[in-house]
């Protein structure tokens, strides 16, 4: 693989490939240089994805913090090419969005701007308790990006929404929780280890049917699906699954009561 250079270290071993944001001294901000460097390690992945190489993807940030958002030290204002951050910005969401393989993240700390928009690009994030989620933008005379709006607004309402937005309360990771923005926060001394576990895991288990629950779930959401047409498409997920390897070996091994060994491939 290329070197990887800016913030992001990426690692693969087992089939679960890690991308760590290693920056601590600025609470992995990034600057364009960083994005870049970003998008250059998800493409990598789903290089890799492809080959079946990588099987699960772990996403994390060095230090307190997870990612504190855009790095803007040194920017003038007056000088600002917002375009095209942004525009890159967009594409790394959009790219970490669809790889084909189970995505997570470990979220400790602060967690804004674009690092909460990394964070709600993978399928599954995991807290610190402390963890700190919200949107300051008021004081930078932004607005809440990277996806956040749709975000917020399926969870929490137009109300919260817009209550977090205007008054740049930042909450805690088991508050996100109890407010149904994300599905579990561990004490911050578990995290690593609690999501690496996962990852890990996900990266033994029948990929393709993985990435049918993710291509089933985006369809809901954005074709508005009836409960009819989510079951058909679900059949015809599983039709396709039923001639996969991973499918046969998990029928065989609960026949055989062992555990299933799943290859992720698509075909023999």
């Amino acid at each position: 693989m290329p070197e990887i250079t800016g913030v992001p270290v990426v690692t693969v071993s087992d089939g679960l490939a890690e991308i760590v944001l290693d920056a601590p001294h600025k609470l992995n901000s990034l600057d364009i240089d960083d994005l870049t460097a970003l998008r250059a390690a998800v493409a990598d992945i789903a290089s890799r994805a492809a080959s079946g190489e990588v099987r699960s993807l772990l996403l994390r940030g060095e230090g307190r913090g997870f990612c504190a958002g855009r790095d803007v030290s040194g920017t003038d204002p007056d000088k600002d090419d917002a375009t095209s951050y942004l525009d890159l910005l967009g594409h790394v969401l959009g790219e970490l969005s669809d790889l084909p393989v189970p995505t997570f993240a470990a979220v400790q700390g602060a967690c804004l701007g674009v690092g909460l928009g990394l964070a709600i690009a993978c399928d599954v994030i995991y807290l610190a308790e402390n963890a700190k989620i919200g949107s300051p933008f008021a004081d930078l005379g932004a607005t809440l990006d990277s996806g956040g709006h749709a975000f917020f607004l399926a969870r929490l309402g137009r109300h919260r929404t817009l209550d977090l937005i205007y008054s740049g309360e930042l909450i805690s990771g088991t508050q996100a929780v109890t407010e149904g923005l994300f599905s579990r926060a561990v004490p911050a001394e578990e995290l690593q280890e609690f999501t690496h576990a996962a990852a890990a895991k996900a990266a033994t288990g029948p990929t393709q049917a993985f990435l049918e629950s993710k291509r089933l779930l985006d369809a809901v959401a954005e074709e508005h699906l009836s409960p009819g047409e989510a079951l058909a498409r679900e059949s015809a997920a599983q039709i396709r699954l039923s001639r996969t390897p991973d499918y046969a070996e998990g029928f065989r091994s609960f026949q055989e009561k062992r555990r299933p060994v799943f290859t992720g491939k698509v075909s023999s």
